[in-house]
């Protein structure tokens, strides 16, 4: 288990959700390389806001990886929001 997982099993449900948004939603904008300034919509699809297969498969991987889950390539595909990964990931922290 990694820090962030342990640091977010020990919020409120509420709390949790939004530290897990803001900590979803920077690596999504690392990846797209969004500067801060910049919205990036939460119910938009993934390939809609410049995702590609390669930058979501990386992507994953380092969710994987901060948050000590496997996230299976169905979830990204039948989720393809950053709205419903982040409820997703919720779920399985």
């Amino acid at each position: 288990m990694t820090e962030v997982t342990e640091r977010l099993r020990l919020l409120a449900a509420p709390d949790r959700a939004d530290e897990l948004e803001s900590l979803v939603v920077a690596e999504f904008r690392a990846a797209l390389m969004l500067p801060e300034h910049e919205d990036l919509p939460l119910d938009e699809s993934f390939f809609d806001l410049g995702m590609t297969s390669l930058l979501l498969v990386g992507l994953k991987e380092r969710l994987e990886a901060l948050l000590s889950v496997q996230i299976s390539a169905n979830a990204l595909f039948n989720r393809p929001t950053v709205a419903a990964l982040v409820d997703h990931l919720n779920d399985l922290v």
